[in-house]
């Protein structure tokens, strides 16, 4: 017998969907917001030194040397900044041991180095330029430098961060809600198909109708096969029970009228087999006939109701053995398995138990999956050997032929928990006897 399936419980494609282009967006967002403004400040601080480039040249143009061989600038540059104390724009010039500077930078100087940047006065961040040129009356290079604070444009490039990070999330908002809506809306025929296996398995229609985009065309067709093959396949087996069972009773009750007019004796040989026949004839038929016609999709049963029918039954039938029936199932609990199958599952379960026990058969469930439930049958009685709990379970195995019966009541349990992606499962019972433990679907909500 196949193993069933493992099914494991993952989250939604809409959740998968959703945290990828999330986790995409927020890393493009954070880089955008890093890089930009990385760009920016780099052009607003190439675009100073440009302009400080100018004022470079201008005191190039106007540096001189006065009557006394001193360096000197014998006429004020175009921009007063640079006679305000502090003002933030700054120039110096050396020669060997000789400075000038500008009357801003008053009683500072520039101090620093290309690696570390450069300090003007109170401490300000400096942007500077730089440039060596001779004059012909100085034998030394004559070092000029201009500088500008960068408190300004540090300011500048927070504000305009600030409005970039404002608009990024803006935009990362709409981008976010218009993939929510993108993805609900390529999602919702497989919502539409979800909706209609829902119909089809509560038995409200035969097949999945609609119009479904072509990626998804090609399953919906399959499924719709396999729906109307398996319809078929049922259809099918119903019409051969029939047919058997037609075929059957004619030479049945030829045998019982031939066997009537023979000795007592012989009748008394032959008469049980005879009806042993016709009730395993009718059984096995009737199975059949009920597959046919169960909606196996949309079953549902209460399993607590079918113990305590059972039990009624069974307390009955095995008066003479004194046997106590408790059952412990939820009364609450229901199980997606066709109610005639699920009374032929439990009802040979109960009935071993029934036969077998001292004087106590217990029914109880245990938590399995989100998928299925565990219902324990065990008793007091004997039990069997720890390497008869597999070959039990065959087809015509019994390990006591002097008690009545025909050894398909485990079989038929156990193929028929298989046909509901279930199973059967034998073992020592914790009251000595044997204990069955059925693990079963439960309904999908």
């Amino acid at each position: 017998m196949p193993n069933k399936p493992q099914l494991t419980t993952h989250s939604s494609l809409r959740s998968h969907l959703l945290i990828a282009s999330s986790v995409w967006l927020l890393l493009i967002t954070l880089a955008a917001g890093y890089i930009v403004p990385t760009f920016i400040k780099d052009y607003l601080v190439e675009q100073e030194q440009q302009r400080l480039y100018l004022y470079l040249d201008e005191l190039t143009a106007v540096a001189d040397v006065d009557s006394e061989g001193k360096l000197a600038l014998p006429q004020q540059l175009s921009n007063p900044r640079f006679q305000q104390p502090y003002s933030g724009l700054y120039w110096s010039l050396n020669v060997g041991n000789t400075q000038i500077r500008s009357r801003s930078l008053w009683d500072t100087q520039i101090t620093g180095n290309e690696d570390k940047g450069y300090l003007g006065p109170n401490e300000q961040s400096l942007i500077t330029v730089k440039r060596q040129f001779f004059l012909p009356e100085v034998d030394e290079p004559i070092e000029l430098t201009v500088a500008a604070s960068q408190e300004h444009l540090l300011g500048t490039l927070k504000q305009l961060t600030k409005s970039f990070w404002f608009i990024l999330g803006i935009m990362s908002g709409g981008i976010l809600i218009l993939i929510w809506l993108q993805v609900s809306w390529s999602l919702w025929p497989l919502r539409r198909l979800q909706q209609k296996l829902k119909q089809v398995r509560n038995g409200e229609q035969n097949e999945l109708s609609g119009q479904y985009p072509k990626e998804i065309r090609p399953v919906v067709d399959d499924l719709n096969a396999l729906l109307f093959h398996y319809q078929e396949i049922l259809d099918r087996a119903r019409n051969h029970a029939g047919n058997l069972s037609h075929a059957l009773k004619t030479p049945i009750a030829v045998l019982n009228n031939e066997v009537a007019e023979l000795p007592q004796e012989a009748q008394a040989k032959l008469q049980p087999t005879l009806a042993q026949l016709q009730q395993q004839i009718e059984y096995h038929l009737g199975r059949a006939r009920m597959a046919g016609a169960a909606n196996i999709l949309a079953a549902k049963t209460a399993p607590s109701q079918r113990v305590d029918a059972i039990s009624m039954a069974m307390d009955k039938v095995y008066a003479h053995r004194d046997v106590v029936l408790v059952n412990e199932l939820d009364s609450e609990l229901m199980v997606a398995i066709e109610k005639r199958d699920l009374d032929e599952i439990v009802g040979n379960l109960i009935e071993n138990g029934y036969k077998w026990a001292n004087n106590l058969v217990r029914v109880h469930q245990k938590e399995s999956d989100q998928q299925s439930i565990k219902l324990i049958i065990e008793d007091d009685g004997p039990g069997i050997s720890d390497d008869a709990y597999e070959s039990v379970i065959q087809r015509g195995v019994r390990l006591d032929e002097t008690t009545p019966g025909t050894g398909l009541g485990l079989n038929i349990v156990s193929e028929l928990a298989h046909s509901y992606r279930g199973d059967l499962k034998l073992s020592r019972s914790a009251l000595g006897g044997l204990c069955a433990e059925l693990t079963l679907p439960l309904p999908r909500e």
